[in-house]
């Protein structure tokens, strides 16, 4: 789930881990350093370290990455029409706590 929102993102340019974090505030710290991390090693992002005080590092998607531009934008669109099937055709549950 997060590898998609990363890379959606991640379309748009380079972005450092508090930017993502900031636009994804939703994801922990580490488990957005985990899920770069595999992404790294799949191939699809690549990570720039600059040796400054403090360092700064930035994410990018390699050119393998982009080219899962189509697709990821494929499955957000199908995951709207999911999520809208769901919620028209979920019964009404009555609200527990009213009672």
């Amino acid at each position: 789930m997060w590898k998609l929102s990363i890379m959606k993102y991640l379309f748009g340019g380079t972005l450092r881990s508090g930017e993502l974090n900031r636009v994804m505030p939703d994801i922990t710290p580490r488990m957005l350093t985990r899920q770069l991390r595999d992404l790294e090693e799949d191939g699809l992002v690549r990570w720039t370290v600059y040796q400054e005080i403090p360092h700064r590092v930035e994410y990018s998607l390699t050119e393998i990455g982009m080219s899962l531009r189509g697709l990821v934008g494929q499955l957000e669109e199908w995951g709207n029409y999911y999520r809208e099937q769901v919620r028209s055709t979920a019964p009404d549950v009555p609200d527990s706590s009213a009672a």
